[in-house]
């Protein structure tokens, strides 16, 4: 009877020391979950965040002022237009360069 009763306090001792572990890991477990969606919430928000700054960066005329200010480019016109033929040979329209005649197109007949 002693050993049996031994027997039963073990049992009883180690099942509540592991009812404890197993609390405890799953209080642990839930932490990090609530971390993660945490996380993931801040992530979502930022993203969101980013999205409405790439669609500011990116209209026309942001796209136009960054291009002239710091690319220093500017609208195409005839004046500094540079034609390419097929032979290779550039024909510059730039004032005060001389052009090329243009290349003759199609073969001879």
């Amino acid at each position: 009877m002693m050993r049996l009763s031994m027997f039963l306090l073990v049992a009883i001792v180690s099942s509540a020391l592991w009812l404890v572990h197993s609390h405890y890991e799953s209080r642990r477990l839930f932490m990090a979950l609530e971390t993660a969606r945490k996380e993931n919430q801040r992530i979502e928000v930022d993203l969101d965040r980013m999205e409405v700054e790439r669609r500011a960066q990116t209209t026309p005329l942001r796209v136009e002022q960054i291009a002239r200010q710091q690319l220093q480019m500017r609208n195409v016109s005839p004046a500094i237009t540079q034609y390419v033929t097929t032979t290779g040979a550039v024909n510059s329209t730039v004032p005060g360069k001389t052009s090329a005649a243009p290349a003759a197109s199609g073969g001879a007949r």
